[in-house]
């Protein structure tokens, strides 16, 4: 008789524990668990950590919670003011509602990739081509809520929408390269004519306050000599004034008296 009972026990521990390992499962951190019933949805996610289900009758989905990093391959499209473009970007989004995810959508991943490039072209062609290359944090904006709007219902949240890159025809290349390189040349043209415009008013300004003291002009005039002699090591014949000859021979015929 206890053989028999303790057969009978090994195989009840056997069995509990098969139906134990078949049922048991683990739910990850950043993972919702799924439970589909004899098909139909079973209560609500659940949430991280050990939990069981019904062998047999119960199949288990676990969605992933983390930030999907989704690269939107380039589009290419006709801008507002008629340049032919490509842009490509990139999409943050991630699971809210695990159910839906897998219930309103097949594949959600695909489902955003596919709203995200038709989007994108729509957003090329209502924007001109200035806008694309200077003011990019309006237009993702723009294309974050184009993108979430739908995804919304398929459980899904869009966090961010960068748009990466915009590659022109090289004729576009070389016309902006012209028109940058023709600003910078007026720009130049600018600054050299105001500089010249405020020498010239400092050499007025001079001219007037020496016109007004010869001395000065004088003064200039032997500063002037003596740098330039300095500089070509060379001898400077400077005329004498006449009135400072006559002066000296007076000095000489009257000498004065001691």
């Amino acid at each position: 008789m206890l053989p028999e009972l303790l057969t009978a026990a090994v195989a009840a521990v056997s069995v509990g524990l098969v139906y134990v390992a078949a049922a048991a499962r683990v739910v990850k951190q950043y993972e919702r668990g799924v439970v589909f019933r004899l098909g139909r949805l079973a209560g609500e996610a659940r949430t991280p950590g050990f939990t069981m289900i019904i062998p047999m009758v119960d199949r288990l989905h676990k969605v992933n919670l983390q930030i999907v990093t989704l690269p939107v391959p380039a589009q290419e499209g006709i801008t507002r003011d008629n340049v032919t473009v490509r842009v490509d970007a990139v999409v943050y989004f991630r699971v809210v509602d695990a159910a839906n995810a897998l219930i309103k959508v097949e594949d959600y991943k695909f489902a955003v990739s596919q709203m995200a490039q038709t989007s994108l072209r729509s957003i090329i062609g209502k924007s001109e081509l200035d806008d694309l290359l200077s003011n990019r944090e309006k237009l993702n904006e723009g294309l974050e809520l184009m993108i979430d709007s739908p995804a919304v219902g398929w459980g899904v949240q869009v966090d961010r929408v960068e748009i990466k890159d915009v590659s022109l025809p090289e004729s576009m290349k070389r016309s902006m390269a012209r028109q940058a390189e023709a600003d910078r040349e007026r720009r130049a043209r600018v600054i050299n004519a105001d500089a010249e415009l405020q020498a010239s008013k400092k050499l007025a300004e001079a001219a007037k306050q020496m016109s007004e003291q010869p001395a000065a002009l004088q003064l200039r005039l032997l500063q002037t000599v003596v740098a330039v002699a300095a500089e070509k090591n060379s001898t400077l014949v400077l005329p004498f004034p006449v009135e400072l000859l006559r002066f000296l021979e007076r000095a000489q015929e009257h000498p004065p008296e001691r």
